[in-house]
């Protein structure tokens, strides 16, 4: 019968081996999980993200409650940023991103006086997606 290979430490008949994800002291002092809470770097899209493919990182990004360009201070997404081409594994990409940036703008915008609708703000920050008006309509009432 071949013998048995030695485990990650000794292994009594009846007991466990400890768990891989078990916490334990190491070479260098106790081992600590990583860090989750409050405090940690808030979620955003880093500007490394809009890096053209040769040439210095884009700074053509935004923030609410204006969505406003840093850059050139026009409305964002600018004829900067949407000059970028856009092939389909690109939008793929992008549909995740600005559909969570377009519910927040949905929520600065539309409650400015002069403001635009949500059917225009869904077509603003959609650009790259050939949306009709009835698409952008039911898009806007999905992020509101």
């Amino acid at each position: 019968m071949p013998e048995d290979k030695p485990c990650n430490g000794p292994h009594r008949p009846g007991t466990r081996p400890a768990s891989p994800r078990a916490i334990s002291a190491g070479p260098t002092g106790p081992q600590r999980p990583p860090y989750r809470g409050p405090g940690r770097a808030p979620n955003v899209v880093p500007e490394s993200r809009w890096r053209s493919r040769c040439g210095p990182p884009v700074a053509h990004t935004a923030d609410g409650p204006l969505w406003t360009c840093d850059a050139c201070g026009r409305d964002w997404p600018c004829p900067a940023l949407r000059a970028t081409p856009t092939d389909a594994a690109r939008r793929a990409t992008l549909i995740p991103e600005f559909s969570r940036i377009t519910r927040r703008a949905i929520r600065d915008l539309r409650g400015q006086p002069g403001g635009p609708d949500p059917v225009a703000i869904v077509r603003r920050f959609l650009w790259f997606l050939p949306l009709t008006d009835e698409e952008a309509r039911a898009v806007a009432l999905r992020l509101r």
